[in-house]
């Protein structure tokens, strides 16, 4: 992949035969950001998975830094209406399932309760492919809307492998205090580590690194982790 000048003069200043600690990777992410845009921070976290694996889970970050997510709620009857005094952005049942058959996707997230998901089941085709069908596993199809809407709001986000047993997550902006942003860091690897597989491999964590979004990647010592988790 061909790099513009300013990526080729922000990666002069990353030392690739070095692997940073954390809070010097994210210090450094921050110096060389420079797009005229508030990048992101987003961290890779390598894995050795076996083919039959994934890692997938959620997790609240310590530190928020994105904006106020539009909450979906797929509910009837009384959950509905816990769903709305919980400050859901849409809650509904059939009718907003044909409505994003017909092409809307104006909200980030979108929960269920387990009664739905026989209806919410049709739009896999729509809404797996864009991170969004509601799932056990990440506490999104669940009778606790409630619950689910709070944690949601405290910055809860999920993180999943890749088919290269790769987590690739955002986790920060270059604007944040780059000591948020290694807490937020610390908080996925955590979280990534308690869900190792029970017959995952003992280097099951083989790399972390950090880069902005229009910036060079930083290797990270994988040892600055080990302590903390």
């Amino acid at each position: 992949m061909k790099h513009g000048k300013k990526y080729r003069e922000a990666a002069k200043g990353v030392d690739r035969t070095k692997l940073y600690s954390l809070d010097e990777a994210t210090t450094l992410v921050k110096d060389l950001a420079y797009a005229k845009f508030d990048e992101t921070v987003e961290i890779h976290i390598k894995l050795t998975l076996k083919k039959s694996q994934s890692v997938r889970d959620t997790v609240v970050l310590p530190h928020q830094f994105s904006a106020e997510k539009k909450i979906l709620v797929f509910a009837k009857g009384d959950k509905a209406e816990e769903a709305r005094e919980a400050g859901a952005a849409y809650v509904g049942d059939t009718d907003l399932i044909e409505k994003i058959r017909g092409g809307w996707m104006d909200f980030d997230v979108a929960v269920a309760t387990p009664d739905m998901m026989k209806d919410v089941g049709r739009l896999g085709p729509v809404l797996g492919r864009r991170g969004l069908m509601p799932n056990p596993k990440t506490q999104t199809v669940t009778m606790d809307i409630k619950g689910a809407l709070a944690e949601l709001s405290k910055g809860r986000i999920e993180f999943r492998s890749d088919k290269t047993s790769v987590v690739h997550l955002a986790i920060g902006k270059v604007s944040m205090d780059p000591a948020f942003v290694s807490e937020n860091a610390l908080a996925v690897v955590r979280e990534v580590m308690r869900k190792k597989p029970s017959d995952a491999k003992a280097d099951y964590l083989v790399s972390v690194a950090l880069s902005s979004t229009m910036g060079p990647g930083l290797r990270v010592d994988v040892k600055d982790f080990a302590a903390t988790v």
